[in-house]
């Protein structure tokens, strides 16, 4: 049987990993509302040039871990034929730098704290597959993200910005040490799902009043979620660690509802997101 590549806009598709672009737009939106909203343009223009840094990372992941997945996943888009190492390279950098500029030009505090985005996404792509704390770089990135987006709002960061950016950087924490096991093939180690739990805390501690009621139910999905995720790998024999994981990276949007739980009018925009990063999962490998 011989191996028919991909289209190539597929193939693009698949190296952005583009099925998890919904988290990203919802990241963007709660870390915007939590530093006190304001501009919807300049929240707009954030949105894209995040996006542009997540496609960039993406691309950049597959570049520097073409050894490995010559070796282990050979269905990759590089190794298999359906794009070259250059044209990955150059795709990378080139989103990376579109981003980059965007958000550098925006202030003072969004070119650091963009900077020091781009520095974790760098240093995760490059040393990831030989640290066992990649995961807290990768938790990095996304808590940087929540960062930025408040940098442009009215109030700027906030505490309550800081805050639900590291439950959501935990709750990172948690679903990547998870992800490792899918493509390493060692044992899995249970005991970081605890950390998927840190948005709850965080949303019980910010949430109070009538608006406690609208945090009660988003926990209780969110543990719902989460439970029905890692069904698919805890105590099975044959775990299915795919499954669980693009699962998790869906339920990011859910830890955002939960961060802004107290604004139901935004309940309506985030909702969608999460439907449609499951149903962009069908069609494009959220891992």
């Amino acid at each position: 049987m011989t191996f028919t590549p991909p289209s190539k806009l597929r193939t693009l598709l698949i190296l952005g990993r583009v099925s998890n672009l919904p988290t990203v737009w919802s990241n963007c939106l709660a870390g915007w509302w939590l530093g006190g909203g304001g501009n919807r343009l300049i929240l707009l223009e954030v949105t894209i040039a995040v996006t542009f840094l997540y496609i960039g990372g993406m691309y950049l992941n597959d570049a520097f871990d073409v050894a490995f997945d010559r070796q282990h996943r050979k269905s990759r888009p590089i190794p298999s034929g359906a794009i070259t190492e250059k044209e990955v390279w150059q795709w990378g950098l080139t989103w990376l730098i579109l981003g980059t500029v965007a958000l550098v030009c925006l202030s003072k505090t969004t070119a650091m704290l963009t900077l020091a985005l781009v520095a974790c996404i760098l240093v995760y792509d490059a040393i990831h597959k030989a640290v066992a704390f990649a995961p807290v770089i990768m938790a990095g990135c996304r808590f940087f993200v929540y960062l930025v987006a408040a940098s442009v709002a009215s109030n700027g960061v906030t505490g309550n910005a800081v805050w639900c950016a590291v439950a959501l950087a935990s709750y990172i924490v948690g679903l990547s040490y998870l992800a490792r096991k899918e493509s390493i093939h060692v044992p899995i180690q249970h005991w970081s799902a605890i950390f998927l739990a840190a948005p709850l805390v965080v949303g019980w501690l910010i949430n109070d009043g009538i608006t406690s009621h609208a945090a009660s139910l988003l926990s209780l999905v969110l543990v719902g979620w989460v439970v029905w995720a890692l069904h698919f790998t805890i105590g099975r024999a044959h775990p299915n660690i795919g499954a669980s994981v693009s699962r998790l990276l869906a339920g990011i949007v859910l830890v955002d509802l939960l961060a802004v739980s107290d604004q139901i009018a935004l309940w309506p925009v985030l909702a969608p997101c999460f439907v449609l990063a499951l149903l962009l999962q069908k069609f494009i490998p959220a891992t």
